[in-house]
């Protein structure tokens, strides 16, 4: 299947079948993913203004609070223990408004086309959500340089690299998948933006990212219990720095960022025919 240059996909029954052949499915996904990731081209500083207010929480509050010793991280340094929590951080900033391409397709009237068109519309989330995690790439070199220059001991290991670039990706397509579903329920830009920039802070208050789950409020330990960026923090934590360690095995992070793509994927699946309404 080839795709024009204004992202259209060749024209069929809308009855075609979920998934299909495997090959043709992956296929599909790979092309919608490659059209969203060309979109920066017109924009590429988008990335760079994501990465602003991540990074300042690193160099501000992770100076300020390793100074304090008011968190207690055990033997890992609080700089240490940040870092990999603002990285998970700042890739879903970059995702949780990647929903805002279904609305603009649908005002410029591009969402019709892949409507009618053969691809499944699971393949049609997971290829804006595969975009998303590629996107997040970018902040973790960002995140990375700015760790390097604070003195923050990284894992240099190449299969630890791999496995934090694995851990980007699939928390990135978690929070972009979230984000989709909220723009088809939506539809507006005004309420989309309203929502996203509600949800961020949340999210990542209820999390790992910046304190122990150990020292917060037992009702906020069930909400970072159940909070996916939870599971990729402690993903990025037991990888990225020497002397990291996940609360339980790394194989349960991988599980629950997984199982939620996949959740958040089959809901967005079915409710992309909305974006033509």
């Amino acid at each position: 299947m080839t795709l024009p240059e204004h992202g259209a996909l060749p024209t069929a029954s809308a009855k075609t079948p979920v998934i299909g052949d495997l090959g043709d499915y992956v296929r599909k996904i790979l092309i919608i993913a490659g059209v969203e990731v060309r979109k920066l081209r017109h924009d590429p500083t988008e990335l760079l203004m994501r990465a602003v207010q991540p990074a300042l929480w690193l160099i501000v509050f992770g100076e300020v609070f390793s100074g304090m010793r008011a968190i207690p991280t055990g033997e890992l340094p609080y700089l240490d223990f940040l870092a990999p929590g603002i990285l998970a951080q700042s890739a879903m900033f970059v995702a949780i408004f990647g929903g805002m391409s279904i609305i603009w397709e649908r005002d410029l009237g591009i969402v019709h086309k892949f409507l009618v068109s053969p691809t499944p519309r699971t393949a049609l989330a997971l290829g804006k959500s595969s975009a998303g995690g590629v996107r997040a790439l970018s902040q973790m070199v960002i995140i990375y340089l700015l760790s390097i220059v604070m003195g923050v001991h990284i894992n240099w290991n190449p299969v630890n690299i791999l496995a934090v670039i694995a851990a980007v990706v699939l928390g990135a397509m978690v929070f972009t998948s979230f984000s989709l579903i909220i723009a088809l329920l939506v539809k507006t830009r005004e309420r989309f933006m309203g929502i996203g920039q509600v949800l961020t802070m949340p999210f990542f208050f209820a999390s790992s990212a910046i304190y122990p789950i150990s020292v917060m409020p037992s009702w906020l330990q069930v909400l970072a219990r159940i909070n996916p960026l939870t599971y990729q923090v402690n993903a990025l934590r037991a990888l990225m720095v020497n002397g990291g360690t996940s609360s339980h095995p790394l194989w349960i992070d991988f599980a629950v960022l997984v199982s939620a793509t996949a959740v958040l994927t089959i809901i967005a699946g079915r409710l992309y025919p909305r974006a033509a309404n």
